[in-house]
This record gives C-alpha cells, structure tokens and sequence, in this order.
C-alpha cells in the first residue's frame, strides 16, 4: 500500500496550506471575490497595482522584506495570473513560518487599508510586473 505525507494545516476561503511530498505548499486564491475586490481598489489606487498572480508575489514580497524577512529566507514562490503559491521545506520551524505567512495574507486581505496604505504611499518603489 502506498502512503503519503499529505495533510491539511490551514483551509481558509482563498488561501489552503497543506504539506504534501516533503513541502509545505500555500496556495493563494487571489482571483476569489475578497482578493479580487482588494486587487480592484490597490489597481484604482496605482495603475501598476493590477493584482494578478505576479504582482501579489511582488507586493507580498516587498511585504515580507519589511514585516518578516525570515520566511522570504526560507520559500520559494510561484505566482500565475490566477493564483500565488509559496513553497517551503516541510520542517517544524518552516511549518510555524509558513502559517504564520498564510494567516499574514488573510489579515491583509481583510483588513485590507494596510495594503492600500503601502500601494498609496510607498506604490512607486514597488518593482512590479
């Protein structure tokens, strides 16, 4: 019989954790309603800010650089025009980093001035796509 090491750590409406084949993975729904209505405003408020999958990995690493640059230390992104995903070695420290990231990206997204704040103020040292 065959096994593997999937498990679920986080399931949120637009953003899943979960540990699969020696990985963390987080996956970001940026295209879900909250995240696609935050895109919206970030994009009314910075033409450059048009909130596809690339440009969340800019913003959120520009994000991260500031806020927790120990997580950038430890994954890897993947973004697509639908979607964001970051990949972390499946250890306990990077397990901690990588919740602490998921649950970092579902407070932005609620509590969305933060993001809007930082594309308002700071929109033209973002490098994005």
């Amino acid at each position: 019989m065959e096994t593997t090491n999937e498990r679920e750590i986080l399931t949120h409406e637009y953003v899943r954790l979960r540990a699969w084949e020696g990985s963390l993975v987080l996956y970001f729904e940026n295209e879900a309603a909250k995240p696609l209505a935050l895109g919206r405003k970030l994009g009314e408020i910075d033409e450059n800010a048009y909130m596809n999958g690339y440009n969340w990995d800019v913003l959120l690493s520009h994000y991260l650089s500031e806020h927790a640059p120990d997580i950038l230390e430890c994954m890897e992104s993947d973004p697509e025009a639908g979607s964001y995903v970051a990949y972390f070695e499946d250890t306990p420290e990077n397990e901690r980093k990588a919740l602490r990231f998921a649950e970092m990206i579902v407070a932005l997204v609620e509590g969305e001035e933060e993001l809007c704040r930082l594309v308002r103020e700071r929109g033209d040292e973002i490098e994005w796509d």
